[in-house]
């Protein structure tokens, strides 16, 4: 059984799921880390640009916002590797996949804020307020929508 309920007509031990669970988790942290250190890296560089002093104070305190969680979304996605070295051979695996899951679940919702903020400011300060809150609205929903909604859905669902 996979935990949540749903059956699962693998025969594995429970070393073998945890470590199949952690291969999996390991890989979707690889695709959501990359994608916020990028964001990150972005947003660090930003301030040293000469367009940066021509932004409002609410365009700063935005930046601001998407820059810290960026910060707590790498934060987030990195700490699984962390907790791993830390426990490595103490045989905590299924500790190490219930930990590094809830991690990743914040780390997402973090990305997805720090996504939501970045597209706000740049629209914002190229497309003005409307267009800004009008795009970012529409993000939010598609991001609400496929990356929790629709899983949590279908979770409800499988049991």
């Amino acid at each position: 059984m996979e935990s949540g309920g749903a059956s699962d007509s693998r025969q594995e031990t429970t070393a073998n799921r945890d470590d199949r669970n952690l291969g999996e988790l390991i890989q979707e942290l690889r695709v959501a880390g990359l994608g916020v250190q990028v964001l990150f890296g972005f947003l660090l560089s930003l301030p040293f640009t000469m367009r940066f002093t021509k932004l409002d104070s609410v365009q700063r305190g935005l930046y601001l916002t998407s820059l810290v969680l960026a910060a707590v979304a790498t934060t987030l996605l990195i700490g699984p590797v962390a907790y791993h070295r830390l426990v490595f051979r103490r045989g905590m695996k299924e500790q190490l996949v219930r930990f590094a899951n809830a991690l990743a679940i914040f780390g997402l919702a973090a990305v997805a804020g720090a996504v939501l903020i970045a597209v706000l400011l740049v629209m914002d300060f190229v497309a003005g307020a409307v267009a800004a809150g009008l795009v970012t609205a529409v993000l939010a929903c598609m991001l609400a929508v496929l990356w929790f909604v629709v899983p949590l859905t279908q979770r409800r669902y499988q049991r």
